[in-house]
């Protein structure tokens, strides 16, 4: 009788195959753990941690970073948490510097390497959620039998990628579970509310970044927060990195700076930048019930410049 084959038998087959990795983004990153890593599906040594000295730099080197995230992950580990899930806070690299976990899981958890300092690379553990995000520049579920290494197969992971002010990538956001009964349909429900965070935590940081430059809600994209900073002489800034894409902009570093009407366009009037702006206003308004002093502070304006602005933009209080 023959054997079922292995995790190991079925990722090796797979990198084998001239076809596969065309056909299935899993089998791209299989490959790439074999041929460009030099990884083994069978290894089973402990995911390496970095020293604390070199975590400690890693979390100084994003210190607001991380303050302005921290309320973000509080938020999304009380909606998952008692499932059993971890949230993760990484770098760019992939090592973890933030962690909500609970009392109950976190010796499970740091037995997975789940834990801070813990490097999640996809050189260094093949195909996972965190690494495998960080290499793609995209959310991704990896689900149990999709990681590469076969100690890994338990695993649920679950990550959006989050970019800086600079629209770099910065780090990537994590949510893990070891639940034997985990179902791809119910991590296909959390990965939207991780998108939701990360973008919360991209919007906070740009933000903070261009504080006190006006912002401007430029789109929606379910992606990414797509903001442009404008200073006091209409001048576009600042942008994240889903409104460098959506405006043709440079996609990372410091942008030359432009007039916002040339960015947005007025050619339609209304339908450029006055729109945008309007458009911004009024759902600030909306979401405050009415309420300009609050609308001010969530758009980080006073109310007498709100007040103007609306004014100008030919909006009431009602």
């Amino acid at each position: 009788m023959s054997r079922e084959p292995s995790h190991a038998d079925k990722v090796l087959q797979a990198t084998q195959s001239s076809s596969a990795a065309a056909r299935s983004q899993i089998a791209a990153s299989w490959h790439r753990s074999v041929r460009k890593h030099g990884l083994n599906p069978d290894e089973h040594r402990a995911p390496e941690r970095i020293e604390q000295s070199e975590l400690n730099h890693r979390r100084a080197a994003l210190d607001k970073f991380m303050m302005l995230a921290a309320p973000r992950l509080d938020a999304l580990y009380t909606l998952v948490g008692q499932s059993g899930f971890a949230v993760l806070l990484t770098d760019k690299d992939g090592v973890v510097l933030d962690q909500r976990i609970s009392d109950a899981d976190v010796d499970a958890f740091e037995n997975w390497g789940l834990c801070t300092g813990a490097d999640w690379s996809e050189e260094r553990e093949g195909t996972n959620g965190i690494g495998t995000c960080l290499t793609e520049r995209r959310r991704v579920i990896i689900h149990q039998g999709d990681h590469f290494l076969s100690r890994n197969t338990a695993m649920s992971c679950i990550d959006a990628p989050i970019y800086g002010a600079d629209g770099a990538i910065i780090g990537a956001l994590d949510v893990s579970s070891a639940r034997a009964d985990q179902t791809e349909a119910f991590n296909r429900l959390i990965s939207a509310q991780v998108a939701q965070t990360a973008r919360a935590i991209e919007e906070a940081n740009f933000r903070n970044t261009y504080n006190p430059a006006r912002i401007i809600t430029a789109g929606d994209d379910a992606e990414g927060a797509t903001l442009l900073a404008v200073d006091d002489s209409d001048l576009v800034v600042g942008a994240t990195r889903a409104a460098r894409t959506l405006f043709g902009m440079a996609g990372t570093g410091p942008l030359i700076a432009r007039p916002a009407a040339d960015v947005m366009g007025r050619e339609d009037g209304p339908t450029g930048f006055e729109r945008a702006e309007r458009d911004a206003v009024k759902r600030a308004l909306a979401r405050a019930g009415g309420n300009v002093s609050q609308a001010a502070r969530q758009l980080g304006v006073g109310r007498a410049t709100l007040y103007r602005r609306m004014k100008r933009l030919g909006l009431d209080e009602t």
